[in-house]
C-alpha cells in the first residue's frame, strides 16, 4: 500500500512511525498546511512534501490518512472517497452530527475501505479484554467502569476550539463502552465540573466529568474523565460479570513491582498518549492495510465514528439541562 499522511503535527508524526515501520506500506508523500512540517517529517521518512491536491489527484497514491486538524477532517474524508482511495481518518470526523452524517452520505455513494481512529480498540491489553467477554470468561456483563485521566489539563485556546471534553477528550471512552458492551445504549446521564482550571470554564468547558450509561437490557456503564493526574496517563476498565471480573490495568515502562518492608511500590503510568497507545497505533495501521486488502470493515469505521460522536452531544446535552438523555434507534427522535 502507499499511504498519503496529511497533517505533519505530534499526532501526524505518531502515525508517519506507524506507518513507516509496517513492512507493506510506503509512506507515499506528506502533506501539511506548514510546508516546513511536511518537508521535515516527509525528510525523516524518506518520503516526499507534497501539496493536498497533489496528493488527491496521484493515482499512484492507494490511501490517505487524514491527521490534519479536526474542521478538515470531513473535507478531507470526501475527497479521498471521491478520488476512490482508501482512508483512515482521525477522530472526529466533525464536531457536529449534521456534518458528519454528509461525509458517511459521500461514503455510501463512493464506497472504499474507510477506517476511524479509535486506536484503543487496538491495544493489546484491550484486545485481550474483549476477547475474554466475547469468550464469556466473566459470564453475562452487568457493569462497565471506565477511567481516563490526562497528566495535565491542555491549554484555554485549545479547549475552546476543541469542541469539548465529551467530543475531545471521552469520545474515546464513549466508542470503548459501544464496543465492549456491544448492544444499544438507551440513556445518557453526565455531570461535570470546572475545577482544575478555571480558565477552562471560562471557555464554557469542563475538566471533570462522569457519565452513566445504560443499555437497553440494563447493563451499566460508569466513564470518569479528568484533565489531570500528577501520575501520569491514567488508563483503566473494571468489566464486572455475573462470574467474575476482568480488569485492564495502566501500562508502565517495565511493570516493575517492588515489594519490601514498607509496602509494596510500583512505576508510575506511562505519561500520555503518545507512549501509552504506541502499539496501538502500529496495530491500527496494520488493521487498515488488512481490511483494504481484503475488502472487509475495519475494526472501527466511519458509523463508529458518528455513533461515538452522538454519545458526545448527549452527554453534552445531559449536562447542560441537568437531566438523563434517553436515545432513540432514530438519532433525530433523541429527547
Amino acid at each position: 500500500m502507499k499511504l498519503a499522511l496529511i497533517g505533519a503535527g505530534r499526532i501526524g508524526k505518531v502515525h508517519a512511525q506507524a506507518i513507516y515501520s509496517h513492512p507493506d506500506v510506503t509512506l507515499a508523500a506528506v502533506a501539511d498546511f506548514h510546508q516546513p512540517a511536511a518537508e521535515t517529517l516527509a525528510k525523516q521518512y524518506a518520503s516526499r512534501a507534497a501539496s493536498v491536491d497533489e496528493i488527491f489527484a496521484d493515482d499512484t497514491v492507494d490511501a490517505v490518512l487524514i491527521a490534519s486538524s479536526t474542521p478538515t477532517h470531513a473535507e478531507y474524508l470526501e475527497r479521498a472517497a471521491r478520488a476512490g482511495k482508501a482512508v483512515l481518518c482521525e477522530k472526529p470526523i466533525a464536531l457536529d452530527l449534521a456534518r458528519t452524517r454528509d461525509a458517511l452520505q459521500v461514503l455510501s455513494e463512493h464506497p472504499v475501505t474507510c477506517a476511524l481512529g479509535f486506536n484503543r480498540r487496538h491495544d493489546p491489553q484491550f484486545s485481550a479484554l474483549k476477547k475474554a467477554i466475547t469468550e464469556g470468561r466473566i459470564g453475562a456483563l452487568e457493569t462497565l467502569t471506565i477511567i481516563s485521566r490526562d497528566p495535565s489539563p491542555p491549554p484555554a485556546e485549545y479547549v475552546a476550539e476543541s469542541g469539548g471534553l465529551f467530543r475531545d477528550m471521552m469520545i474515546h471512552d464513549l466508542d470503548m463502552a459501544r464496543w465492549l458492551l456491544d448492544e444499544p445504549i438507551e440513556s445518557v446521564f453526565a455531570v461535570g465540573s470546572s475545577i482544575i482550571d478555571p480558565a477552562i470554564g471560562e471557555a464554557g468547558d469542563v475538566d471533570t466529568a462522569m457519565v452513566t450509561l445504560t443499555t437497553a437490557s440494563g447493563k451499566l456503564c460508569q466513564i470518569s474523565n479528568s484533565r489531570r493526574a500528577n501520575y501520569g496517563y491514567d488508563q483503566r476498565i473494571e468489566v464486572f460479570g455475573s462470574l467474575g471480573m476482568l480488569q485492564a490495568q495502566n501500562e508502565s515502562d517495565t511493570r516493575l513491582r517492588f515489594t519490601g518492608e514498607a509496602g509494596q511500590v510500583e512505576e508510575k503510568p506511562k505519561w500520555f498518549f503518545l507512549e501509552r497507545y504506541a502499539e496501538a497505533y502500529r496495530l491500527e495501521i496494520g488493521d487498515f492495510v488488512e481490511a483494504w486488502r481484503e475488502k472487509r470493515a475495519p475494526l472501527a469505521g466511519a458509523q463508529d465514528g458518528l455513533e461515538a460522536l452522538r454519545l458526545a452531544d448527549a452527554a453534552e446535552r445531559s449536562l447542560r439541562e441537568g437531566r438523563k438523555i434517553l436515545l432513540q434507534a432514530d438519532s433525530n427522535l433523541d429527547k
